[in-house]
Parts: C-alpha cells; sequence; structure tokens
C-alpha cells in the first residue's frame, strides 16, 4: 500500500487526504484533524521511517519551518511535496510571473524561505494564489456580511479552486522535483469577485470603499498592497494539469451547488 505523511491536515491537505484514500493509499498525518501529534517526536519518526511520499502545507514561523527544522533529517530518499504560496513573488504591479520570477522581495520572506529550502531537498513546490472553495469562498463573506469592494481600480489578484490543488497535487507525484504555480486562468479584482457571488445570491453588492472606510484588518490591507497575475503554463505543460474551474465563475457556481446540497432539509 502507498503511504503519505501530511504534515498540517488542515482545509486543503485534508481533500488532498481523501481523494488518495479513495485511490487506495494509506494517509498519515498530524495537524488539527490529524491522526498524529506533531510534538510526538517518536511516532512521527517511525512513521516517516516507512512513508514514501512526504507532503507539507504547514507555513513557516517566524523562526523558520517547523517541519524541516524539527524532522527535516528524516526526509531523505523520499517523494517531497510543499504547498508554498504565490505570495513569495512579492507585488509585480499586476505583471504576469511564472515560475522563472524572481522571490523573496515580498511581504512573505519567511515563505520565500521556506520555499527555496524545499527546493533545495529536491521537492514538488505548489505556490498557490488565494485558495477558495465549498464553504471558503466569496459566497461565505457576501451571506455574512464580511464582503468588501475597495476603491482599487488597479487590483487584481490570481485564485485557485481548493480540487484545482487536488488535482494538481495529484499530477505532481508523477512529476519531477521542482516549483509549478497551481492558479486559475482568468486573474482579476476582488471587486469582479464579489460582485459575481452577489448576483449568484440576489444580493445588492456591498458598497465602493477606502480602506479606510471599510477599516480592514492589517493582514486584509496586506492583501491589496500587492497585484500580480499567476500564469500556470508549466504545471500544464509539464504535469499536464489544467484547472476543472478555469475562472471564479465556474469555481463559485460550484461552491453554491455544494453549499445547496449540503443544505439541511
Amino acid at each position: 500500500m502507498k503511504r503519505l505523511f501530511i504534515f498540517g491536515l488542515g482545509y486543503t491537505a485534508s481533500r488532498i487526504a481523501a481523494a488518495l484514500t479513495r485511490q487506495g493509499w494509506e494517509v498519515i498525518s498530524t495537524g488539527r484533524d490529524g491522526t498524529l501529534a506533531f510534538d510526538d517526536s517518536g511516532a512521527v519518526r517511525l512513521a516517516l521511517a516507512d512513508t514514501g511520499h512526504v507532503l507539507s502545507s504547514v507555513p513557516p514561523g517566524a523562526d523558520g519551518d517547523p517541519v524541516l527544522d524539527t524532522y527535516g533529517d528524516a526526509l531523505g530518499g523520499k517523494w517531497l511535496g510543499y504547498l508554498s504560496s504565490t505570495g513569495v513573488y512579492g507585488d509585480t504591479r499586476g505583471a504576469w510571473v511564472d515560475e522563472t520570477a524572481p522571490t523573496g522581495t515580498g511581504r512573505r520572506t519567511a515563505r520565500a524561505g521556506a520555499d527555496a529550502r524545499w527546493l533545495a531537498l529536491g521537492a514538488r513546490v505548489l505556490r498557490l494564489p488565494g485558495i477558495y472553495g465549498p464553504g471558503r469562498s466569496a459566497l461565505d463573506r457576501v451571506r455574512e456580511g464580511r464582503a468588501h469592494r475597495i476603491d482599487l481600480p488597479d487590483q487584481v489578484f490570481s485564485r485557485v479552486h481548493v480540487d484545482d490543488i487536488v488535482s494538481g497535487t495529484l499530477a505532481a507525484l508523477e512529476g519531477a522535483a521542482g516549483a509549478y504555480n497551481l492558479a486559475d486562468d482568468e486573474p482579476c479584482s476582488q471587486n469582479t469577485v464579489i460582485e459575481h457571488a452577489c448576483r449568484l445570491l440576489g444580493i445588492a453588492p456591498p458598497p465602493l470603499q477606502t480602506m479606510d472606510e471599510a477599516a480592514l484588518s492589517p493582514m486584509a490591507r496586506a492583501f491589496y498592497a500587492e497585484n500580480r497575475r499567476v500564469a500556470n503554463g508549466k504545471a500544464r505543460r509539464e504535469l499536464g494539469w489544467a484547472p476543472r474551474f478555469p475562472t471564479y465563475r465556474e469555481g463559485l457556481a460550484d461552491c453554491l451547488l455544494s453549499d445547496r446540497l449540503l443544505a439541511p432539509r
């Protein structure tokens, strides 16, 4: 039986685990919903010794990457995967970036450092933009009154549906080591996505505001401080991957359908 060890079984990684389990894999994991505690070193090292594939979705902390710092010596000779962020490219003022673009110049310098360390170990580093999916999309923010439209005419970003991350990870199991962007085909503004979510729900869009008027958190302000379009051509060419949800329109339609299927009857 093929085994995958996942560090950090959260929203995205749990869907990867479910997909592989359906294919007959055994999945062992740490994290909120995991099977082992991260700091149970004996159990984790024993499981790693008997595992041929390791995936980490754990973000770096202020002091570095906790997975590599704690268990890096136990990862040799394995297939390695790392869920990184397109934030490593920094602000490109809306220009396109691919995997040849420089990293480490943006606000996520710790992430860029972890990204580089995983690459040096021969990992498949999957760089992800804004992740959305059932229960975690613009539809939910609109319903809960948390959606904003910010008056920034040049703002643009890429996104990826969680199930496209799953298919990209499965494709990377057979792919060469290196970095791959997994993103949709149509970068656009946050306002465009929010307005479409409102149309789907039959709700009037929120007012256009400045960031000060919207009283955004520091994290939200940092999101708007960087603009880039993420190219996914390498993943298409080398992994044979293509997004099932190429734009926010297909993705939000899927989220809406999932919400309706899960709604109490």
